[in-house]
Formats: structure tokens, sequence, C-alpha cells
């Protein structure tokens, strides 16, 4: 079911929900924002191997395409997870060319969860409308995806046939990776996640980002980032993105579904020819 939010909402109206969502993620007692869908899965039909450390982060999952690798996806987990189950589920597309890389992020402490030392892309410092957000934090691991992005390039693949994403906290530092590109990717993949730095990503965004097609899923029933911000992430974005999507799946969790990945594929095959 596509759906999409009608009329626009303003950036005051964005920022009285974000933040307080974004707190729940911890104060339900969540310890990582991993979807049990994609435990259940294997790639076994593809290599599945696990690289060496990043520089400051957890260990890389990739699986190689059956033939030859002429395209990418970087795909970021949610709070607390690893790559690992991640990598498992998206390997599970039948892509043939497809090159799919699930980076672990850092271990650091996580302000609102006490201080808790677990896999972050960025940190959460408070819950409400006028909570610090951690900007530096964005910004620093967009820039790390970026550089993900040019390994893939180093690789032999056009940056127009690399797509990026991420589930909750990792699709919102894929959201600002992608819309502040200085050149155009293949694609974003936004799951059940929201946009970070929203009073000024409009301003920020660069014309190549803007041409960016974008692929937003969230489910109705997610106790963790409701789909109201779902929608009104969607319907902010759709306002400055020329090619916006929003898929709403009405029994998902905070998680993911066999229906979402199927369309996802459906998607990139359509994003990117000859996977």
């Amino acid at each position: 079911m596509l759906t999409r939010l009608g009329g626009r909402h303003s950036a005051a109206c964005f920022s009285s929900l974000v933040p307080v969502t974004v707190g729940l993620l911890l104060a339900r007692g969540s310890a990582a924002e991993s979807p049990g869908y994609c435990k259940t899965h294997s790639c076994s039909t593809r290599s599945l191997r696990t690289s060496s450390k990043m520089a400051s982060g957890g260990r890389t999952f990739t699986v190689e395409p059956k033939g030859q690798h002429t395209a990418s996806l970087i795909f970021l987990h949610g709070l607390g997870d690893t790559g690992e189950g991640w990598s498992m589920s998206l390997g599970s597309m039948s892509t043939e060319h497809l090159r799919i890389v699930c980076p672990t992020a850092p271990t650091q402490s996580v302000t609102i969860n006490m201080g808790m030392k677990m896999p972050s892309w960025f940190d959460i410092y408070g819950l409400g409308a006028q909570a610090k957000q951690d900007d530096e934090g964005v910004k620093k691991a967009s820039e790390k995806l970026h550089e993900m992005i040019k390994d893939e390039e180093k690789r032999g693949v056009p940056r127009d046939r690399i797509i990026i994403g991420g589930f909750s906290q990792g699709g919102a530092v894929a959201l600002h990776a992608g819309l502040t590109s200085a050149s155009p990717l293949g694609g974003i993949v936004a799951f059940s996640t929201w946009l970070p730095m929203h009073q000024t990503i409009g301003s920020v965004a660069t014309d190549a980002g803007r041409n960016i097609p974008v692929l937003q899923c969230h489910g109705a029933r997610d106790p963790m980032v409701p789909i109201v911000v779902g929608q009104m992430t969607g319907s902010f974005l759709s306002s400055f993105v020329k090619k916006h999507e929003l898929k709403v799946y009405p029994n998902m969790e905070h998680s993911s579904c066999p229906e979402e990945l199927q369309y996802l594929e459906s998607w990139l095959k359509n994003s990117v020819s000859h996977l």
C-alpha cells in the first residue's frame, strides 16, 4: 500500500515529534533496533564473508554477487545492532550483480541510555522538542558512509550504481549522507526511520541529493518510531526530493517483513538496471 501524508508540514511541527520518538527507542527498554525477521534469513545462494575491522568501528559483513560486480548496496543497521543480520536478510534477494555491504557502527556511549556503550552511529542526548541533537555525530557518520561509497568506486562501480540505506538510526544517517551528496547516487533506502537535522537539511541538500530516488518504508504498528513520524518525514522529503516514495506496511512494527524486502528488490531493479 502506497501512502502519502496529505499537505505539507512545517519544520516546527516536525521537530515536536522526532526527538520524543527517538528517545522511545531506548525508553521502551529495547537494547537494539534489530528486526527479528532479519535473524531468520540466510543467504545460502551467495557468499557471505566478514571483513577486517573498520577504523573505530565494528566488523563489516559483505555479501558478494554471484555474477559480475556492477552495483553496490551499503546498508546501516539500527541502534545497538550489528551488520550481520541485515547482510543475511538482504543477501536473500535475487540480485546477480549486487554487492551488499553491511558495516557495524562504532561502540560508543549513548547518553539517553545512562551512558551505556553499544554500537551507535551517533549519540542521542534526551527527549523532547528542545533536546540537544548530535549534529556533529550525524555528520561524522555521514562522512564514514561517503568513505564507504568511495571504497565501492575503487572497485569499479560508478556512483550512480551505488545505493545507500539503513534501518532506524542507520536510515537517518543514510538520508543525511544522500541528501548532502556532491554527486548522484543510485538511490537511498530509508527503513523505519526519521530525517535528522530537518531544520537545516532543506538548505544544505545538494542538487545531486535532491535528484536521488528515495524509497522510504515504515510499519503502521511501529511503537518506537511511530508511523506519524514516518509520514511527516515522507511529506517533508517529498517537498524537495524529486523522486520519493513511502510504503506503509499495516502489520509491521519496528522491524522488517518479507513484503518489504520483496518490494525493495523490485525497487532496486527499477532504479539500477541489470542487477
